[in-house]
């Protein structure tokens, strides 16, 4: 954990409080350190930069959730109009 804080500029109590928040939830190894993805240390990075901001971690980590939905959605909006278009019978001229 010390690491990854180190990693994202933050505390090991700041990483600790985005668990709670449910905003991150490392993988624990057989000795029982948590282990955080890179995907994970990007979360707590944004994160961290809105509370440095001066939003309040709950808010920080809802509107990081937000964020993330979106783009998952907008990524899933863009695969489905490709798969429509190219469905789409050509006109003949």
């Amino acid at each position: 954990m010390g690491r990854a804080a180190e990693m994202t500029g933050t505390t090991p109590g700041f990483l600790r409080a985005l668990g709670e928040h449910r905003l991150i939830t490392p993988l624990r190894s057989e000795g029982g350190h948590r282990r955080y993805s890179r995907y994970q240390l990007r979360i707590a990075m944004r994160a961290r930069d809105l509370v440095d901001q001066g939003t309040p971690i709950e808010a920080a980590c809802r509107i990081v959730i937000l964020e993330d939905q979106l783009e998952e959605a907008l990524r899933l909006n863009e695969r489905l109009r490709r798969s429509q278009h190219d469905q789409e019978p050509t006109a003949d001229t």
